[in-house]
């Protein structure tokens, strides 16, 4: 199934390059984007407070604001960089694949800079081009502490 993790390596690459309405397009149109603020021990989004929990318009919004020029929080510009251990596949079916990712990223805006750390569980729709994400979830290690403010996407 390297087609499933050539797609997560490939989705971590855009955003890097900043290429988030690419990245955005491989959200199916049901996709969810979800940060628990539990971590791994979140069972769902719906009874506890996540860091983040955005379908594909808020999403969107969140790109158009980073896209705006005048985006107080983007003087200087952020960037970000993911660095992945190699997925492994979950659950897999014809419809679907679950895969987890082990990963370290690092987010930088002028002089600043932190450091991030976790595990990336993408759950994959198969189309007939390739694959959608139906959610892309992120369990940060850690996840309950006093976090920096998170321009960008994990």
């Amino acid at each position: 199934m390297t087609d499933a993790i050539d797609f997560v390596v490939a989705e971590a690459a855009l955003l890097d390059a900043g290429r988030f309405d690419d990245w955005l397009a491989l959200f199916a149109e049901d996709g969810r984007y979800w940060v628990p603020l539990q971590g791994a021990a979140q069972a769902d989004p719906l009874t506890h407070n996540s860091i983040a929990y955005e379908d594909r318009l808020l999403l969107q919004l969140r790109i158009d604001r980073l896209k705006n020029p005048r985006a107080h929080s983007q003087h200087p510009k952020s960037h970000c960089q993911h660095v992945l251990q190699r997925p492994v596949i979950g659950r897999e079916n014809e419809a679907e694949v679950e895969l987890a990712t082990p990963f370290l990223y690092v987010e930088s805006r002028g002089e600043d800079q932190f450091l991030l750390t976790g595990t990336c569980r993408h759950r994959l729709a198969r189309t007939g081009d390739g694959f959608l994400i139906r959610q892309k979830r992120v369990d940060l290690l850690n996840a309950g502490r006093a976090l920096p403010a998170i321009q960008l996407f994990i």
